[in-house]
């Protein structure tokens, strides 16, 4: 009996391993529904891990996070799928909120997108839900994911694209027509406004968190579930959303305007009157975005105990 019930656990294996093969020739992220999900995730046996992604993108669901979030994780799929190292170890597979909403309620999720790994021996532990709003969605992201908690290394394949050629060859383009035109007068080249004008820029990029976006690449925005409600500002210090990087650089930016309306009402020649008006107007920036750059920091560091106004 016990030789038996051996070859019969290997047989229904053989055929659950066969069935997600053949699923993943046609398609690197396989759609589970309900039973498909209970039979070939949480049903014993099982030699081989499952990433799975929930996620709700129907448009009536308004999930836009869930749409950037699937774009990243095909990308995973489809560089493991299409590997020279792709084996029956992994597979990605999808679990929609309106395909399995009992696979949902048979896990307490209330929250979309969402990524956990189910090894392939026990039961799913705390690092097997991804962290995505600490580490953002990217490819690379996961991947690096996948591997602490599979053993399986995917080097990320993205598709091309020719948007940044596309805008450095328009650049230059742009500046070898300015160099032409005006050939016999670079003097522009030696404008310290205009160096100046895009050093700033660059620097409020930079210091309003555009590199941690490119590198982690997090959601826009939150949107809970429940309540509707669209979060901007991420409530931890260890994470942001691209929206609140956008809030940060407008902020620093109306900072920056009052300082140098400041600067300008104290160093120009114009009337005393003027100068007072922009002596005031740089006071009322610096005061106003400096002090809702301060509420960002407090919603971000729970009990900081200072504020500008």
């Amino acid at each position: 009996p016990g030789a038996a019930g051996q070859r019969r656990k290997e047989m229904v294996l053989s055929e659950k391993v066969n069935q997600l093969m053949e699923w993943a020739s046609k398609r690197s992220v396989i759609r589970m529904n309900g039973d498909k999900f209970r039979r070939l995730v949480k049903a014993p046996p099982r030699n081989y891990s499952v990433i799975v992604m929930f996620t709700a993108l129907q448009p009536h669901r308004q999930c836009v996070v869930c749409k950037q979030a699937d774009e990243e994780y095909q990308i995973l799929a489809n560089s493991w799928r299409y590997s020279s190292a792709f084996t029956n170890k992994i597979f990605f597979a999808m679990v929609d909120f309106d395909e399995g909403s009992d696979v949902f309620q048979m896990l307490n999720m209330n929250s979309a997108p969402t990524f956990i790994n189910f090894p392939a021996k026990g039961k799913p532990k705390r690092g097997d839900t991804y962290e995505l709003q600490v580490r953002g969605f990217a490819a690379e992201q996961l991947a690096r994911w996948v591997a602490d908690r599979t053993d399986v290394h995917i080097r990320v394949i993205r598709p091309p694209n020719y948007a940044g050629p596309l805008m450095l060859g328009l650049l230059l383009a742009v500046i070898g027509g300015l160099v032409y035109l005006r050939g016999s007068n670079l003097d522009f080249l030696y404008n310290k406004t205009g160096w100046a004008f895009a050093a700033l820029c660059f620097v409020l990029a930079m210091t309003s968190g555009q590199m941690w976006n490119h590198i982690r690449g997090p959601p826009y925005a939150h949107k809970n579930p429940h309540t509707g409600q669209v979060n901007y500002i991420h409530g931890s210090s260890q994470a942001q959303f691209v929206a609140e990087t956008h809030i940060v650089l407008l902020f620093n930016g109306g900072v920056t305007l009052g300082m140098v309306l400041l600067h300008e009402a104290a160093t120009s020649d114009m009337d005393v009157g003027k100068r007072k008006i922009m002596c005031i107007a740089g006071i009322g920036l610096v005061v106003l975005f400096f002090s809702w750059l301060l509420s960002v920091f407090r919603s971000k560091y729970h009990g900081y105990p200072y504020r500008y106004v």
